[in-house]
């Protein structure tokens, strides 16, 4: 297992990225919280260190995931990137971007994506994007963003990444740490729905890099019932 990690979070102060900061920088991890507005009145863990970047900035970029002389460059980074109305272009083009400099650095990228991007249990021949039973016709774009997503990381040969692609439902709740992993395929909880907290999925993606897997696409879901509201 990996320790004393130096993770760098694009979309820090968004649903998942505040949450995967403090959950790296709660093991011990050095995280640099890479946001437009970092936020420092945000709770941040005491490892976290917050950094004001433009995502669009590539040059900025660069530099935060570089270091310094004396700090070095970061041993990973997590994209949590989202847009709102959604942006395809500025997805797969930070995306891109990201890729870029860290196969320039050696660093390992963890893509948070989409459940779009995904396939549909029971049916592998179809995407949960082009599935309406988990994507009805208002957030088609949502999910179609995700697939392009996926296939920027996948066209990227010299990238070292790797893909989560949440279950259907991901929402703010508690952090229980119990989760199952798969991998190109949604995954379906005890209770019969695909859903899982933006804490446990903050669980998920630190554990994936301390110990990474071998698969460039992961999918994770709750284990067990979702408590009640």
């Amino acid at each position: 297992m990996k320790t004393g990690l130096k993770i760098a979070v694009v979309g820090a102060t968004g649903m998942v990225g505040s949450r995967v900061s403090n959950e790296a920088g709660a093991r011990g991890h050095q995280v640099v919280a890479l946001s437009r507005k970092p936020a420092s009145e945000h709770p941040w863990n005491r490892n976290v260190t917050p950094v004001a970047v433009d995502a669009n900035d590539s040059h900025a970029l660069r530099e935060a995931l570089a270091g310094s002389a004396s700090h070095g460059a970061a041993d990973a980074v997590v994209l949590a990137v989202r847009s709102v109305p959604v942006d395809q272009e500025f997805l797969v083009g930070t995306t891109r971007t990201v890729l870029d400099i860290a196969a320039q650095l050696g660093i390992r990228v963890l893509v948070v994506g989409g459940a779009g991007a995904l396939r549909s249990p029971g049916d592998r021949d179809l995407l949960v994007a082009d599935n309406p039973a988990y994507v009805p016709a208002e957030i088609k774009a949502v999910a179609a963003a995700g697939v392009a997503q996926l296939r920027t990381c996948q066209s990227h040969a010299d990238a070292d990444c790797v893909y989560l692609g949440p279950p259907a439902l991901l929402e703010p709740g508690e952090r229980t740490g119990r989760y199952r992993r798969g991998t190109d395929t949604l995954l379906i909880s005890a209770d019969g729905r695909s859903w899982i907290s933006a804490e446990d999925l903050a669980v998920a993606v630190v554990d994936e890099l301390e110990i990474p897997g071998p698969d460039r696409l992961i999918t994770v879901v709750h284990r067990g019932e979702r408590p009640s509201a």
